[in-house]
């Protein structure tokens, strides 16, 4: 078993009411499986999907990536801007 910590902005932190979390996972879990999860256990997640950016200790990562122990996971959802 592996434990991660997965940090939550914006929309993501909104609907979970936490800016992070620990999670314990079998080892070889990737981020989309991670993601599944979350959504799983947070329904109202699931209309990000397609729309996030996966990152893996600061670094951007795909939903392939293999989760290792002591990660650090972000899920970061769109963001809107202003006019330039």
């Amino acid at each position: 078993m592996i434990t991660v910590t997965v940090r939550f902005f914006a929309g993501h932190r909104d609907i979970v009411g936490r800016s992070e979390a620990s999670y314990t996972l079998a080892e070889g879990t990737t981020l989309g499986q991670l993601w599944e999860q979350l959504t799983a256990e947070y329904p109202r997640l699931a209309g990000y999907t397609g729309r996030l950016l996966f990152a893996v200790n600061q670094q951007f990562a795909q939903p392939t990536t293999v989760l290792t122990n002591g990660d650090e996971v972000a899920f970061i959802p769109p963001v809107s801007g202003g006019r330039s």
